[in-house]
């Protein structure tokens, strides 16, 4: 009989053998569901998305935004209308109410919830559960320590409570006595994260219903939160002009202090504000101490001067009269400026001037400079244009720029024309072209405000986010085990071991801690160890 070897079968056989069951069908719709929720609830994950998070919301450091620059888009879109359009289509002029913007948001946080709330309960019911069992052998740990005593094992056990304290958990069983810490490492990492979702909702809440405004305000002036007062203006994607609270304030007075050197010492805009419900009361502005006004924090940004200055044109009609801001350009306060007269008499050229304020001017050999910020000896330097300013063509302009480009400059032969301004004089202009006078030289004050009522919630998110990563990367796990058994003398052998998660330098300190409280209960015998 020829030999087989068992399983063989010839082809005949295996043609009589019944048809086999299909192939098991996929997981499922609901398979591949459990699938998609267990990796996007990881945290490899959710780390995946802050980085995506943060890599779309760069181009809004390089593309201009509707909501904080409208200018730059009305540029970019007259300039550039095809990639404008285009730009407006990605949802890149606009990144923060972008669609896909809020989608990695949304994902992001329902990431981390996801990560978060399984980890919360599981570590809940580790810290209800007792401690580990104590090994069987301790021996096959590297942190180990041996005593012999003639304490008893109820003197022992009262001696190692003792010098665990209540760091410890402490489970004692018949096996022995087991203990352990660290849980604050986990409980950290939780409040860590939790944290870190208290920090996207209050700045995902920031960027519907926070606003943020900056204004320059003429001493003598009054400011009133609407949109009207503000230079630039960036609102929440649910704020609207009907939301801000009617509150007003006066300035009344800004004053400085320099020391001799020009050093600054002190900026002070005092303020007479009147709160929605009527109430009014003074208040002073410093650099780094805002007031509030209906919830709004009103902040001392900057400050200058800002010369009252009149413009009559050729016809003798005032064209143009009120303070000009001159912004500083050094620790001096040499200030640049621009006038830009647009109302003249019908068939007139229109008049602009561009120059710079020195508050106390000294005359030198390569110019004029300013060698003090205060307004010792006050003198406007103006070149003049004539020509269109450019503001009928529905393009939003910078105040502090003058479009040159449909203007002329005013010539004196081959030397370009310098208009010299002292406070109280008045100097006529060439070729006819009327007059302007330096009537006076209030200062201004740069304000920012802000209404943010999440700050609070991203002021506690962001310390417990801090306590929390402190607790999780300095909180030390550890356990520790104590056996003790009777020998035939009647003395207690006493086995103990540690173990840590990681590398701990710790460790073995806290073991001889236990350990010398337990040699300290009574005289150890010849056989100690």
């Amino acid at each position: 009989m020829a030999y087989r070897p068992a399983g063989l079968r010839t082809m005949d056989e295996a043609q009589d053998m019944p048809p086999q069951s299909p192939a098991p069908a996929g997981i499922g719709v609901r398979g591949w569901l459990r699938w998609a929720w267990r990796q996007l609830t990881s945290m490899r994950v959710a780390l995946l998305l802050l980085m995506l998070l943060a890599l779309a919301a760069l181009p809004g450091a390089f593309i201009p935004q509707i909501p904080q620059d409208p200018a730059g888009v009305a540029t970019l879109r007259a300039d550039r209308p095809q990639l404008a359009t285009w730009l407006e289509r990605a949802g890149l002029l606009d990144i923060y109410a972008a669609p896909w913007f809020a989608a990695i948001y949304l994902l992001l946080f329902i990431s981390l919830i996801g990560c978060i709330l399984p980890r919360t309960k599981a570590h809940i019911t580790a810290l209800r559960a007792a401690p580990s069992r104590v090994p069987r052998r301790l021996t096959r740990f590297p942190v180990r320590d041996t005593h012999t005593t003639t304490a008893t094992t109820e003197e022992v056990t009262r001696a190692v409570r003792r010098a665990l304290g209540r760091r410890f958990r402490v489970a004692v069983t018949p096996e022995g006595i087991s203990a352990e810490r660290g849980y604050l490492r986990e409980s950290g990492n939780i409040v860590f994260h939790l944290a870190l979702v208290g920090v996207l909702v209050a700045l995902g809440a920031a960027q519907m219903i926070a606003y943020r405004g900056q204004a320059v305000v003429v001493e003598g002036r009054t400011f009133a939160n609407s949109l009207v007062d503000y230079d630039t203006f960036t609102p929440g994607s649910m704020v609207t002009g009907d939301d801000l609270d009617p509150f007003t304030f006066t300035l009344t007075e800004l004053t400085s202090r320099f020391t001799v050197d020009a050093q600054a010492r002190d900026f002070a805009a005092r303020v007479v504000v009147t709160e929605p419900d009527g109430r009014r009361y003074e208040d002073t502005i410093r650099v780094n101490y805002p007031i509030t006004a209906a919830g709004a924090n009103i902040y001392l940004a900057g400050n200058g001067f800002a010369p009252h200055l009149t413009v009559r044109d050729a016809q003798g009609q005032v064209a143009f009269s009120q303070p000009v801001p001159f912004l500083p350009e050094d620790d001096f306060y040499t200030s640049r400026g621009v006038v830009k007269v647009p109302d003249v008499s019908p068939g007139l050229d229109q008049l602009g001037f561009t120059g710079y304020l020195l508050p106390t001017a000294l005359a030198e050999e390569d110019g004029l400079r300013s060698v003090h910020p205060q307004p010792n000896a006050p003198l406007i330097v103006l070149d003049v244009y004539t020509g269109d300013l450019g503001l009928d063509q529905g393009i939003p302009q910078n105040v502090y720029q003058l479009d040159t480009d449909n203007m002329t400059q005013v010539m004196d032969g081959a030397e370009e024309v310098k208009v010299l301004l002292a406070p109280g004089e008045e100097v006529e202009l060439p070729d006819g072209l009327g007059t302007i006078s330096f009537e006076s030289l209030p200062r201004f004050a740069a304000i920012d405000l802000r209404y943010d009522p999440t700050l609070p919630l991203l002021l506690i998110s962001a310390l417990a986010a801090m306590a929390g990563l402190s607790a999780s990367l300095f909180a030390p796990r550890r356990r520790l085990w104590v056996k003790t058994t009777q020998d035939e003398a009647g003395h207690t052998l006493i086995e103990a071991a540690a173990l840590a998660r990681g590398d701990d330098p710790g460790l073995q300190r806290e073991l001889e801690r236990v350990m010398t409280a337990v040699r300290a209960t009574t005289p150890t015998t010849p056989e100690d160890t």
